[in-house]
């Protein structure tokens, strides 16, 4: 039994990243909003039907990744080297995420893709922004604070809305290390 379990998780496994990837290389080739569900399925060789059963949404069938963005938001936080401020390693990993970002062909294109389609970027900032109460988390373990620390709240807030933030700017690596600068040691020191 727990073979035949195995082998239908591979399976439906399998079927999710088939989708994921025909869905990408179409709304790549195309275009977000020139894409149907149904293109997908034909693609996928599968009924629309089965892409709902992977996918709640058009727009999911793109940010699939999400609990392994969360799970090395978290990981930034437990894992930063000893003297590391949580500020200090949240602005790293969004400086690498940026440069990996910058320096992947693919991964621009899909950046273009989602930041040149509006339900995309509302779509992606709603999924990014959902790991916030798990970051916040995170951050009040590593630094002793209550659960509901309000700082370590707000810090988780506002460092991730610092993706956002950059995105489009002429110079996004000096805006996000001006983000932080005023994260780790306010206004004062950011004027």
């Amino acid at each position: 039994m727990s073979e035949t379990m195995g082998r239908r998780e591979r399976k439906k496994a399998a079927t999710r990243q088939a989708l994921a990837d025909a869905a990408l290389r179409l709304f790549l080739d195309r275009g977000f909003d020139q894409v149907s569900v149904r293109d997908i399925a034909e693609a996928a060789d599968v009924s629309t039907t089965t892409v709902f059963k992977h996918f709640a949404s058009k727009e999911a069938l793109l940010f699939d990744l999400d609990s392994d963005r969360e799970a090395a938001l978290i990981a930034v936080v437990r894992d930063r080297p000893e003297g590391m401020s949580v500020p200090g390693a949240l602005r790293e990993h969004t400086l690498r995420m940026h440069s990996d970002s910058a320096a992947d062909p693919e991964m621009a294109r899909f950046v273009e893709l989602t930041e040149s389609t509006p339900a995309l970027r509302e779509y992606g900032r709603r999924m990014w922004m959902r790991h916030e109460a798990a970051l916040a988390a995170a951050i009040a373990e590593a630094t002793g604070a209550p659960e509901d620390d309000p700082g370590c709240a707000a810090l988780a807030h506002f460092a991730l809305e610092t993706v956002g933030f950059a995105r489009g700017r002429a110079d996004a690596r000096q805006a996000i290390e001006a983000a932080f600068v005023l994260l780790e040691h306010g206004w004062p020191a950011a004027g």
